[in-house]
């Protein structure tokens, strides 16, 4: 199973209201916020948890990096809509106007609920339906085949105003159906028992139908919930319900073949939980399918295949992000699996196009083969890989749901009419007056239009129905500054429509269009407006540095091998870091029988010494590890020079709830000799990892299917921490004893247990202020024989992460990346490019062979002398 962080807090952030701090948040792994400006959907921050809050500053930061462009825009459909001064708007007038509102007449709409012995999610449905900010709304819930009264009693007791009607044909396609029969409103907007709406819902989609005539279906955006459960985050990340934050509109001449883009992807239109339509469009193109989706074989595709019908049927769809819901994801890993089945119902979908629309037949098997290809099967390969972002169960669990949706649509179809037979045939739906299509005067023409920018653009271009697009010159004070084209299908262009074209083709020209000034100098301006007006007006800084919790404890672990001299300075040092916790020191002695160790611990008040007589750094590491008490774990070794201040910077980054460990620089104290100059040209800087903070997630881990994940950069075990809490973790665990100096395979055990994390979708965080100082080898014997455990490491630890974890890309850096690597530092130092030796890059590359051997010696060895003692948490110490 695939790990990720959660849970996730998720909240919206008002932009016409003051950014605030945003407290309470202990317990969550992070902060997902969806941004809105006057209640429109603007896209979603992530923020870090630091200390369990989010400041006002850290948000304003993000939103305005990642969404600058589209408040711009957002502000000037606003600006559009009103009369601007003489002399054209200023930016910053935008930003005060109030938002847009809807001046026309509002059609009844019939809400649509379909529900099958779900009471306890339908109640918090029904509650966000009755909360609807609409004057004409019809609610409805479809009761289908229910095997108790409990719905209906729900709605008498709790929902007097909602009307609940029994469909006892099993199928979300029959309920659907009936639904339509029922319904009072023509416009019908569906969602689902999971859904929670928002109160602008409703008028978001009504909107769009009173303002254009020839929209006859519209869809919206699908938000999560919650994100409290890996499941949840998991559906998410695989893209969930979310279909985008713009406006995108879908329209398609009659009959003709539906263009690849649309076949090969056909759920980015919308889903079920969030579809509206007009009643009428139903007696032109038939009802919903009854032998597709929940509650038959088939198990889904009946919101994709009415889409693919109204499309093929040459009828405009229009997807509104404001029109906005939120659904609450399976909050369980089988029930997600289940889903994720079921997604292969479009399959099914496709049987049934091929079936109606025989000239989409070629189309549909190239795409469904396509989907094979690119979809199942390289997803299937990126898991093999360790570069999925789903779980190989959930990528498995598709493949198979798709190859038994390929069976199913005849027998659903079959149970269908068998049902049908039994129940009665649906209705006739009566059909609509003058319905026979406009013939247009000029087919394949193109109408010219101005627009006239000094006055409000309120007013649909209506008179363009004989064209199928319009040439739009816009103008100013009467003088042309732009033209763009717009195809309209023959349909007139509404007003809402036409404020989005111009705001996003024109962008800032449309501030004082005759204001000669580059398009680069308009944005900086507009930027350093929204910066200025999206300023936190409270004071949410830190007063203070920021800092870890005094109550949390730390246990630094020093492992030593008979280096009496070395490990007096560091504990000198050690003891010298002034910290306001409890800070405990844990001295592990790897050669208890040299007797050299203890008379120098002794020199130390309240410092622990343990010993480990199984040689391998290791093992030494894993005893101190499992003796400690500390909520953090801190490493470092006997050989390094630790400066003030070293250790509380080391565990400033543990404030964040969602770092599992950090790593800090590690720096030469000296370069006296050629040795420690030639160290430091080795791979990026020697033992030095920069000078700029980074981190390692789980999308780090999974980012490319070629590379394998780089966690050497990511530093080293002499100078890093840990929470303690994840060495009792089954994925992460203890370090390897098998890897690391002391052992046959040289070095690797810190890589490996960082590799671990990350793969478990924690966070390493690399802090560059926390460093401390490394003596290098001095002279090139000793420099030569780190060389070569290192090398020997790098072949240990690759074999490590295929053999345990299954990840196929260290073959791929063992047998390209590597020999590439060693192939491009000689050509540099052919172009004296840098002055490292060739006859060391030489050494070091031979250096890899004894790697597997080396390996197989330190797994043996660890066999004959055993594992290390699991770690077990402190608060569960006093039970054993």
């Amino acid at each position: 199973m695939s790990h990720v962080l959660y849970p996730i807090k998720v909240i919206d952030i008002e932009l016409s209201r003051p950014l605030v701090k945003i407290e309470n948040l202990d317990g969550f792994m992070g902060l997902q916020a969806l941004v809105r400006l006057h209640g429109i959907p603007i896209g979603y921050v992530s923020a870090p948890i630091i200390a369990g809050q989010v400041s006002a500053q850290t948000l304003s930061k993000l939103i305005l990096e990642q969404h600058y462009q589209k408040i711009i825009t957002h502000l000037l459909e606003k600006g559009l809509f009103k009369t601007p001064p003489p002399t054209g708007w200023k930016f910053e007038d935008l930003l005060d106007l109030p938002r847009l509102k809807w001046a026309g007449d509002w059609p009844i709409v019939t809400v649509a609920v379909c529900t099958r012995d779900r009471t306890a999610d339908l109640e918090l449905c029904l509650t966000g339906l009755v909360n609807i900010d609409y004057p004409r709304l019809d609610l409805l819930v479809i009761d289908n085949a229910p095997t108790s009264d409990a719905t209906e009693q729900l709605i008498k007791s709790k929902y007097p105003r909602i009307r609940h009607v029994i469909e006892p044909r099993p199928g979300l396609d029959w309920a659907r159906n009936r639904a339509i029969i029922e319904a009072k409103g023509e416009i019908i907007a569906y969602t689902d028992d999971d859904v929670v709406v928002d109160p602008g819902w409703v008028k978001a989609l009504a909107q769009i139908f009173a303002e254009e005539s020839q929209v006859m279906a519209v869809t919206g955006l699908v938000v999560p919930y919650e994100l409290e459960t890996e499941a949840q985050i998991l559906f998410e990340k695989n893209g969930g319900f979310g279909r985008g934050f713009e406006t995108k509109r879908y329209q398609f001449s009659r009959g003709a073949k539906l263009p690849w883009s649309f076949l090969a992807t056909p759920w980015i239109i919308g889903t079920g939980a969030n579809m509206a339509f007009r009643r009428s469009l139903f007696a032109q193109i038939g009802y919903f399918d009854p032998a597709l989706d929940v509650g038959t074989v088939t198990n889904g595709g009946g919101d994709l295949e009415i889409f693919f019908r109204t499309l093929k049927e040459g009828h405009l769809l229009v997807y509104e992000p404001s029109a906005l819901v939120r659904h609450r994801h399976r909050r369980e890993y089988e029930k997600l699996k289940a889903q994720v089945e079921n997604n292969g119902a479009l399959f099914a979908c496709f049987i049934r196009e091929a079936i109606a629309y025989p000239n989409e037949r070629l189309s549909l098997l190239r795409v469904a083969l396509w989907l094979v290809r690119w979809w199942h099967l390289r997803n299937l390969f990126l898991s093999l890989m360790n570069a999925s972002k789903l779980p190989r169960d959930l990528v498995l669990a598709e493949i198979r749901g798709s190859a038994i949706a390929l069976t199913t649509y005849q027998k659903a179809r079959q149970i269908a009419a068998e049902i049908e037979a039994a129940e009665g045939p649906l209705p006739p739906l009566e059909p609509i007056e003058n319905s026979a299509p406009h013939k247009p005067q000029y087919p394949g023409g193109t109408a010219v239009r101005t627009l006239e920018l000094t006055e409000a653009v309120t007013n649909p271009i209506a008179d363009v129905i004989d064209y199928s697009s319009v040439r739009l010159f816009v103008t100013w004070k009467g003088a042309a500054i732009a033209h763009f084209d717009i195809p309209n299908n023959y349909q007139p262009i509404s007003a809402t429509h036409l404020r989005q074209l111009l705001s996003r083709k024109l962008g800032l020209k449309l501030l004082n269009p005759k204001r000669n000034i580059s398009d680069e100098f308009r944005e900086a301006e507009a930027i350093a407006y929204l910066r200025r007006y999206y300023k936190p007006t409270e004071k949410t800084q830190y007063q203070t540095p920021l800092s870890l919790p005094t109550n949390i404890s730390a246990s630094i672990v020093v492992a030593t091998y008979s280096r009496p001299d070395d490990l007096y300075n560091c504990l000198t040092q050690l003891t010298a870091q002034k910290s306001p916790r409890q800070v405990e020191i844990i001295i592990v002695d790897n050669n208890p029988d040299s007797g050299v160790t203890p008379p120098i611990v002794a020199q130390f008040k309240d410092v622990i010494l343990i010993t480990e007589p199984r040689q391998g750094l290791a093992y030494a590491r894993n005893t101190g590890i499992t003796a400690s008490t500390g909520d953090i774990v801190v490493t470092t070794d006997d050989d390094v020079g630790l400066p003030p201040g070293w250790l509380e910077k080391l565990l400033v980054p543990f404030a964040r709830p969602d770092v599992m460990a950090v790593t800090g620089n590690v720096l030469p104290i000296e370069m006296e000799t050629e040795t420690q100059w030639l160290f430091e040209q080795y791979g990026e800087g020697g033992l030095g990892r920069g000078f700029k903070p980074f981190e390692g997630t789980g999308d780090w881990f999974r980012r490319s299917w070629r590379y394998a994940v780089p966690a050497w950069k990511l530093g080293a075990t002499a100078n890093a921490a840990f929470r303690s809490g994840i060495f009792s973790y089954p994925e992460i665990g203890l370090m390897d004893e098998a890897l690391g100096t002391g052992m046959p395979s040289g070095v690797g055990e810190d890589t490996y247990l960082f590799y671990k994390i990350i793969k478990a979708g924690y966070t390493v965080a690399y802090e560059p202020q926390a460093f401390i100082w490394h003596r290098h080898r001095r002279d090139l014997p000793a420099l030569r024989r780190q060389l070569h455990n290192y090398s020997k490491g790098i072949v240990a630890y690759q074999l490590t992460t295929l053999l345990r974890d299954g990840d196929l890309r260290s073959l791929l850096l063992l047998a390209i990346d590597t020999p590439n690597w060693h192939a491009s530092r000689i050509k540099s130092r052919l172009k004296g490019q840098t002055d490292y030796p060739i006859h060391l890059v030489l050494y070091e590359a031979l250096s890899h062979f004894p790697g597997p051997w080396s390996l197989l010696q330190s797994r043996l060895r660890v066999q004959r002398e055993g594992y290390s003692e699991p770690y077990i948490p402190v608060s569960e110490r006093s039970i054993h």
